[in-house]
């Protein structure tokens, strides 16, 4: 079996102790470099290869990234609303991924965008509905079809006015 990074190892951690005994592990003492900054992370569970959850945040809402995994690690397997909460039998069959996300950049058009490199968050011009796509995602392989299930996400209609964001990610398996 292959050897996780450490921030995909701390999501796995996290998720296993949680499902397992109801408990929030802490923080590893020695932080490093890529844990001590602040910035949105997603974690993301397959099972077989299908999706079993996936919970982020687009800003940091934790003092460091070690910690933005730990929350998001608990909510992607026990509150993601499209999947029951994961079973201590499953843990056996989970692939965790972590993406920490970098700095939004506004876009004037969807030419900016790359599905494969940038992720996207649509934003309604008239509200506050957000809704963000990851890069890099299997058949996603179009900027529309990307910026439509964005806007999906979000409640956003097709004819709405949107502002485009774009961000890159690093991703730890």
């Amino acid at each position: 079996m292959p050897t996780l990074h450490p921030l995909a190892q701390l999501a796995k951690d996290t998720i296993e102790t949680h499902v397992r005994e109801r408990r929030t592990i802490e923080p590893p003492r020695e932080l490093s470099p890529e844990t001590k900054g602040r910035a949105g992370t997603f974690v993301s569970i397959h099972k077989h290869g299908m999706l079993r959850g996936c919970i982020g945040t687009i800003e940091p809402t934790q003092a460091n990234v070690a910690q933005e995994v730990i929350q998001n690690a608990i909510s992607a397997a026990t509150r993601d609303p499209r999947f029951p909460p994961i079973r201590p039998e499953e843990l056996a069959d989970l692939d965790i991924k972590v993406d920490v996300l970098g700095e939004p950049e506004p876009v004037e058009s969807m030419e900016e965008l790359d599905p494969k490199r940038y992720g996207v968050i649509v934003q309604s011009a008239r509200d506050w509905r957000k809704g963000l796509l990851l890069p890099d995602l299997e058949g996603v392989d179009t900027v529309e079809y990307q910026v439509d299930i964005a806007r999906r996400k979000a409640g956003i209609r097709p004819d709405e006015p949107i502002k485009l964001y774009r961000f890159e990610v690093v991703r730890y398996t």
